[in-house]
């Protein structure tokens, strides 16, 4: 289900302050990358990726097929910065960004 604009006007709230706990190198969507994502996915849920790549139509290409294979939302895309949103099945309460 789309997220609402109102829903990702909060998620962009809740992000601003988060650090970026992913990058995004010259070897693009490795599987080493893609498991550390959904790890990151699933015990924050809100999380920034860094993107270290130059031309600015392949970074967005690489956060749509980012978003795409790891299931994920795409709440923000600034520069080099990618926020973007999984909701986890079972949310912890201590490493969550949503629930802090």
């Amino acid at each position: 289900m789309p997220l609402t604009a109102e829903r990702k006007k909060s998620l962009r709230s809740l992000g601003h302050n988060l650090k970026p706990v992913v990058t995004v190198a010259g070897k693009g969507l490795t599987e080493g990358v893609m498991e550390e994502v959904e790890r990151a996915l699933e015990d924050h849920e809100l999380i920034k990726v860094k993107l270290m790549v130059a031309d600015r139509e392949l970074r967005h290409q690489v956060v749509g097929e980012l978003c795409e294979k790891s299931g994920a939302e795409l709440v923000q895309e600034i520069g080099k910065v990618a926020l973007i949103f999984r909701a986890a099945d079972k949310p912890k309460a201590r490493t969550s960004n949503l629930l802090r």
